[in-house]
């Protein structure tokens, strides 16, 4: 028989104040819609690697930043089979805006028909719609930006069919505790889904065990820039994997679905670095779970560029569903003349990146022969023999990028 206790009414729950459950629900819807989106990297084509703050239409009439150049560019994601591929952005970045005006919209002579009819015309296409703007008062290149408008900013984005927002810094680092927490909130609100790529963690200086991804994540940030710019050279790329390489078992936890660290734009197809350093950049961006974000001027990227760039492979590495980020073994550093990356698939498959910097006429010594792999702390994984002289090449052909395939 029930005890008297059981057999007595439960005591009412006790209510939580309605201020406190209205804002306790906006946290948890808010929680739950961020994380809906962005759930592989990002893949598409920014602007501001080649063609950035030109507005000169006169004298720079296929380059200046128009309403024509986002046209022909979207026109040559679709021809040239990257919409379909996955590259799916085209991503507006700084220098569109009109100056001298209370307003906040695109210039009046460079984007005559308006930000919403440029964007419609990009979904006509089946392309997103991506656009920049900065938590300060004005953008890097000095023209109007975001700070203490986030809220009537976010508006008009979700208005004119934004899908993407790059929110760059650009001012007072003390603001983007809050303006980067604001603008999450803003977008979100805002009644459309907008990726939101932060720029955050790139103004915060070198050291990325010091930065607070965790609080990123929760502001809303889909990705973030977390280093330096990527500039048109293999100098500039290699620096950027270097450092990569140094702090991935700091940054690899806060990567994943709806969360990504973002390395920089492809340089893939710019003319400006060897095809072999591109099938590098490639392959380590896809081993990185970094966006895939072209910064090429998609009317002219070479043959051999463009079929990297659409190689199914490194795309499906790139997009594995599992999200975790590949990372250097241990053993290697930026010293190593030779290095293996690697990254857990959700298949189980590990896929694996061998990155010689010595280049192609000096291999470095081969170690003996390695029979199998040896699991290491954290669920990576480690070539047997270590890194000093076993780097799989009797075991892996270093052949290119376009030839790798998924098991």
């Amino acid at each position: 028989a029930p005890s008297e206790a059981m057999r007595r009414a439960p005591t009412a729950p006790r209510r939580m104040p309605a201020p406190r459950l209205l804002a306790a629900l906006a946290a948890l819807s808010r929680a739950g819609a961020r994380n809906a989106l962005a759930r592989t990297p990002p893949m598409g084509w920014m602007s501001w690697e080649l063609f950035r703050c030109s507005t000169d239409c006169a004298k720079d009439p296929e380059g200046c930043i128009s309403e024509e150049l986002f046209r022909n560019q979207t026109d040559a994601l679709v021809a040239g089979g990257y919409v379909a591929a996955g590259y799916k952005g085209i991503h507006i970045d700084d220098c569109w805006m009109q100056r001298d005006t209370d307003e906040f919209k695109g210039d009046s002579v460079r984007f005559p028909s308006g930000m919403k009819s440029l964007g419609d015309y990009m979904h006509s296409r089946g392309a997103r719609f991506g656009l920049y703007t900065a938590e300060s008062p004005t953008t890097c290149a000095g023209y109007p930006a975001s700070k203490d408008h986030e809220g009537e900013h976010a508006k008009l984005f979700a208005a004119w069919g934004v899908d993407y927002m790059k929110v760059d810094g650009c001012g007072d680092a003390s603001y983007y505790d809050h303006g980067y927490k604001a603008m999450g909130a803003a977008l979100e609100a805002s009644g459309r889904d907008i990726v939101y790529s932060c720029s955050w963690p790139a103004y915060l200086g070198d050291n990325e065990s010091t930065k607070p991804y965790a609080t990123m994540i929760m502001a809303g940030c889909n990705s973030w820039r977390n280093w330096a710019d990527i500039q048109c050279s293999w100098a500039s790329l290699s620096s950027i994997i270097d450092h990569w390489g140094d702090y991935g078992d700091v940054i690899a936890p806060f990567a994943g679905p709806g969360h990504w660290n973002d390395m920089d734009m492809l340089l893939v197809g710019a003319n400006c670095i060897t095809l072999e350093e591109e099938k590098t950049q490639l392959a380590i961006w896809a081993i990185s779970a970094s966006p895939l974000i072209m910064g090429n001027d998609l009317r002219k990227v070479p043959s051999q560029s463009r079929a990297l760039l659409l190689n199914r492979d490194a795309i499906a590495i790139s997009q594995d569903p599992l999200g975790q980020m590949g990372v250097r073994l241990l053993g290697f550093t930026s010293d190593s003349p030779q290095q293996v990356w690697a990254r857990r698939l959700g298949t189980g498959a590990v896929a694996v990146v061998l990155y010689n910097k010595l280049g192609a006429k000096s291999r470095g010594t081969v170690g003996p022969r390695c029979p199998s792999w040896h699991s290491i702390q954290g669920g990576r994984l480690e070539a047997c023999a270590g890194g000093d002289g076993d780097f799989l090449l009797r075991q892996l052909s270093l052949g290119d990028v376009a030839d790798l395939s998924l098991e």
